[in-house]
């Protein structure tokens, strides 16, 4: 396959680790039913293309979410690979905490709200109740020596409320790093970012405390601005970055929302600067056209359709 000429570019970190969500939140929203062992094989061929860090599964009831009603299974067909601390997986609650660590995970994801409208479709919480959900979750799984990650979605936009402001999304940020997670991860879950409010967050939320070196970001595609603002806060020092295989993902709360950043563009783009990702191309386009043949419809990425005609 064709590989991007290779140029390195300044301002860029000389690695980003790749969070990959497509088993999780890539899959979450597919209107049938994707079998266990499909995610299986897609998880274990994720991570023969070299992606270290993969988001396998949530513990949300399979009621709000029945695609990921599986979980255990998948969990269990993947044996002591998919329960290490590079193989995280959500959990809403403390049955869900329940949950994971009845199975040995060592990593899990909160998902927190910027936003009261979705705190309230997406947790049946407002924004300052799902704190209270999420304390004694964080205060276990940290007890329990688990590394624990803090989701805030709705950070550069709301379908309902419009515009977010940046203060809103720092002041839930800071509750929720409060609580002693690990990682924050700032979503752009319905893609209407640009490059300079991304310069704006982060700016905001070094300044409140939590610099890049805990943030990550995670960003959609619905108006094509996913690459170009993940670039802009690499810029700014993050090194962790969501994206999804193939492109896959969107919100089963928020009907706007298209696919995450697709993992094959971030990689040509970041192999074409310089940037090490320990991923290999040509391995996870294979997977990607793979899954999307099991999903029965061609991949959105544009890197998986030009190498791959997919």
């Amino acid at each position: 396959m064709r590989t991007p000429q290779v140029e390195s570019a300044s301002g860029l970190p000389a690695e980003v680790t790749i969070y990959e969500v497509g088993p999780r939140d890539g899959l979450q929203n597919e209107q049938t039913v994707v079998p266990a062992a499909t995610k299986v094989e897609f998880i274990r061929r994720l991570e023969a293309a070299g992606l270290r860090t993969i988001e396998t599964t949530s513990f949300v009831p399979a009621k709000w979410v029945p695609q990921m009603g599986d979980a255990e299974q998948v969990l269990g067909a993947l044996g002591p690979d998919g329960v290490g601390r590079r193989r995280p997986a959500l959990v809403p609650n403390e049955r869900g905490l329940d949950r994971a660590e009845e199975l040995g995970l060592q990593a899990i994801a909160i998902f927190g709200s910027a936003t009261e409208t979705f705190a309230q479709k997406n947790l049946n919480r407002s924004v300052t109740e799902q704190y209270a959900m999420f304390e004694p979750v964080v205060r276990r799984a940290t007890s329990d020596g688990l590394w624990v990650r803090a989701y805030v979605s709705m950070c550069f936009g709301d379908p309902w409320e419009g515009p977010v402001p940046v203060e809103q999304v720092v002041e839930v940020a800071q509750r929720l790093m409060g609580l002693g997670c690990d990682e924050l991860s700032i979503g752009d879950t319905i893609g209407v970012g640009t490059t300079g409010h991304v310069h704006r967050l982060l700016e905001a939320l070094g300044h409140s405390g939590i610099g890049t070196d805990r943030i990550a970001v995670h960003f959609h595609d619905t108006y094509g601005q996913a690459l170009a603002n993940t670039l802009a806060a690499l810029q700014d020092g993050v090194a962790t970055v969501d994206a999804a295989a193939g492109g896959l993902g969107g919100c089963p709360y928020a009907k706007s929302a298209t696919g995450n950043l697709a993992t094959e563009d971030l990689v040509w783009a970041l192999t074409g600067a310089g940037v090490s990702t320990g991923v290999d191309l040509d391995t996870l386009v294979e997977t990607s056209v793979w899954m999307a043949r099991q999903l029965g419809r061609p991949s959105p990425s544009r890197v998986v359709r030009a190498l791959a005609g997919a």
